[in-house]
This record gives C-alpha cells, structure tokens and sequence, in this order.
C-alpha cells in the first residue's frame, strides 16, 4: 500500500482499498465488502457481535448506534429486538448514512438514520437504553463532551457499550501506531488515548459503572482473531522457538492453561493501538 496516498473523502478510500487485490482480507475483516446485507449479516454472526449480545441479556428498546458508518452495528441491534437511531455524519452511499439507510429499507429493518457528530446528539435527555458505540470514540474531536452527550440521552438504568477503543501506553507511544495503521495513510482521523483517559473522560460523564474489558479478555477485542486462532498462533510462535508442535498444542488444550497464559501476557501487553472495550452503567 502506498503510504503517501491520501484522499480527501473516507468514501473515495474506501473505494480505492476495495480495488486492491492485496487488500482483500483487511476490506472482509473491516466489512467494507458489498453486497452490504451480506457484511452485516456476516458481522451479526462474527463471535465479536456475539461477545456484545451476551452483554445484552435482558435489555431491549431502543438503541442509539453512535458512529454507525455504513450501518453493520445497526443491522444487528436491529435483528437482535432494538429499535435502533444510526447515528452517522458522514452522508455516503457506501460508508455513511446512505448506505444504512438502504440497508434498513432492503432489509425492512426498524434503524431511523440521524447525521449528526457524537460530541452534539439532537436527542432529548433520557431517550434511550443502550447506546453502542464501535470504534467510536478514538475518532471524537472532544473525547470528554462525546461521553457526557452519551451519558445525557441515556435512560437510568441504561447502557453504554464502547467497543474497540485504541490505547496507548504513554503519549510518545502515539506516532508508532499512526504509522503502523493500516488504513491511517489513505485519509488520517485515526488516533489513541491512554486507557486512564477514556476511564476518566466515562466516570466524569456520570456513569455510576465502567466495567473495562482488556485486549486479550474479549473476542470483542480479539476479532478478526478468535480464541482458537489466537491459540494456533500462540503454538506456531512457540514452535518456532522450540519445535515440539504436539507438545504445545497439549499443553494450550487446558482452557485453564490457556487462559492463564493469557491472563500474565495481558501484563505486558504494551502494544500502540491495542484494543479496549468499555461496558458502562448509568445509575
């Protein structure tokens, strides 16, 4: 990929990207694929969506999808009993508020599309039980303001789920992940705080309590990798060093084995980018 290409439109990099015969499982694993219904439906199935739903038990109602982009998020809320507002303030027939609401109409789907930023919802206090949000807040020009709009238009008792959020380390971390992003050079706008800034910018809007998940705990986190493949890679890269394949694969065959295994990487997991995800409660 060549890193001096910039556009000046998400759609046009998008568009660019999916023209790239190289660049065919990062488009999959991004569902930037079409046809539309198809990658949100394959979205609906992905063990990270799955991870969300069992967050879920219990709530219905309406959901706010912050963020929506091309509407993959909306699509499964919706599917999954929500009645669902996609947010989105890009207008884009491929990656923004067009594209979802061609998705809704095709799929006769209950998503009512809004364009808007999340640092200003045009929603009253108190309108809504959950509020998703899939990458969003890395994205945000006030990370502080975004969290606090979000808390606002949350019901008592309702739920703001922050999905896959980048963090850093220290703030010298962040130049290593803009240039290790693999879609940062088509268009820019990507970005990562320290975990202590999201943490705070949440518990300073009002939420009674955040639960934090780490990047190793979630197949939400985890995704396009599962368990599993985290496992085989985990047994290739000991192989390398010790080449004794059957036993490593015996030995990770414990879920206890392996989830402690995961449990002490998890200490030392000082990657630039790495993924979080915040389950918060508004009291």
């Amino acid at each position: 990929m060549n890193g001096e290409r910039k556009f000046t439109t998400w759609e046009d990099a998008v568009v660019w990207l999916r023209n790239q015969p190289d660049q065919r499982q990062l488009v999959l694993d991004a569902f930037y694929d079409d046809p539309l219904a198809d990658a949100a439906e394959r979205y609906s199935q992905s063990t990270e969506w799955q991870a969300v739903v069992s967050l879920l038990t219990q709530r219905s109602g309406t959901a706010l999808d912050v963020g929506a982009g091309r509407g993959i998020a909306s699509y499964a809320l919706a599917r999954s009993g929500f009645a669902v507002t996609a947010l989105e303030p890009d207008p884009s027939a491929i990656v923004g508020a067009a594209a979802i609401r061609g998705l809704a109409q095709q799929m006769q789907l209950p998503i009512q599309v809004v364009e808007e930023f999340s640092e200003r919802l045009p929603f009253a206090d108190a309108t809504f039980e959950l509020v998703f949000a899939r990458a969003v807040l890395h994205h945000t020009r006030d990370l502080e303001g975004a969290c606090r709009e979000m808390c606002r238009v949350l019901r008592p008792g309702g739920m703001l789920i922050a999905a896959r959020e980048h963090v850093i380390s220290k703030d010298a971390d962040l130049p290593q992940f803009l240039a290790q992003h693999p879609l940062h050079h088509l268009y820019g706008g990507e970005h990562a705080f320290l975990l202590d800034r999201y943490t705070g910018a949440l518990s300073n809007a009002g939420f009674s309590a955040i639960d934090t998940l780490a990047p190793l705990q979630s197949p939400i986190n985890l995704f396009p990798y599962t368990l599993e493949t985290l496992k085989a890679g985990i047994v290739m890269r000991l192989t390398q060093k010790i080449p004794v394949a059957p036993f490593w694969r015996t030995a990770l065959a414990s879920r206890h084995v392996f989830g402690a295994l995961l449990s002490i990487a998890e200490r030392f997991d000082n990657r630039p980018g790495r993924l979080y995800s915040f389950v918060c409660h508004k009291a």
